[in-house]
């Protein structure tokens, strides 16, 4: 069983809702309500990337103390329902994860799909939207959402050679600057649209900034670069003045409806 004690569907930090600024981390924990008796898995798969984003909560905890800006840490394992998926997506909940058998999640009944979604997925996207809305009318002007995640060094044998990627869907508001301002320290590779597209249809960044015509951006950052409480550290005081001055900008906080890749015509 994991020795991540489950808590709540998710956690807010506290900060200055007038900043207009709002942090979202999807996959910061790796917790499961004790009745999962973690999903029949050995607790060592707890600490794989497979059950959370490595690095992603002391980086966000770090950035949100920078900043002051409020923030979201979903309180659960990606492995019980994934919240940066759609209710519709088949990798919502996964039954087999890079190479792992997830015994808890196959087979899995509808009654207990809809008991996940209702007791966990739900109540954490409903947090993020009141908070987003808060802040809006906190600030008096559309946020800026930032959306904090991680990704392994290797995936199936093959070197990832970004330090960081910036994912984005048509909205290039935020991202743009945000590219601009990492690859001007020549000692990082920073990705556009890497190690993953950022057009996935009911993801976090679709669902509450997409869909809403909000400035946003997902930010990847490799996990050997922020396992430890120092890399986290150091990333977030990178990253810190660099979303400031972003969101100091006036069209960070116009809304703008670009529509989306994905969206059927």
């Amino acid at each position: 069983m994991t020795s991540h004690p489950f808590e709540a569907p998710y956690e807010r930090i506290a900060g200055d809702d007038g900043k207009g600024l709002v942090l979202i981390a999807d996959h910061a924990k790796r917790a499961l309500p004790a009745a999962y008796a973690g999903l029949g898995l050995p607790a060592g798969e707890f600490e794989r990337h497979i059950a959370y984003d490595i690095g992603v909560e002391n980086v966000t905890r770090a950035l949100a103390r920078l900043t002051g800006a409020p923030a979201i840490l979903c309180g659960f394992s990606r492995l019980l329902i994934d919240p940066n998926r759609g209710e519709d997506d088949p990798t919502l909940i996964r039954q087999l994860y890079d190479g792992t058998i997830v015994p808890g999640n196959y087979p899995i009944s509808e009654a207990e799909r809809q008991t996940r979604l209702d007791r966990f997925y739900r109540p954490y996207h409903a947090a993020v939207a009141e908070l987003i809305a808060h802040t809006a009318a906190a600030s008096g002007a559309a946020p800026l959402v930032i959306s904090l995640h991680s990704f392994t060094p290797v995936m199936q044998g093959r070197p990832r050679p970004w330090h960081a990627g910036l994912l984005w869907d048509r909205d290039d508001r935020a991202v743009t600057p945000l590219i601009a301002a990492l690859a001007a320290d020549e000692r990082l590779t920073i990705g556009d649209n890497e190690p993953y597209d950022g057009a996935l249809p009911g993801d976090t960044m679709h669902r509450h900034a997409t869909m809403s015509g909000l400035a946003h951006a997902l930010i990847e950052i490799r996990q050997d670069l922020i396992a430890d409480e120092e890399g986290a550290r150091s990333w977030a005081e990178r990253l810190a003045p660099i979303l400031d001055a972003i969101n100091a900008r006036p069209d960070m906080h116009e809304v703008r409806h670009y529509g989306s890749r994905t969206d059927r015509i």
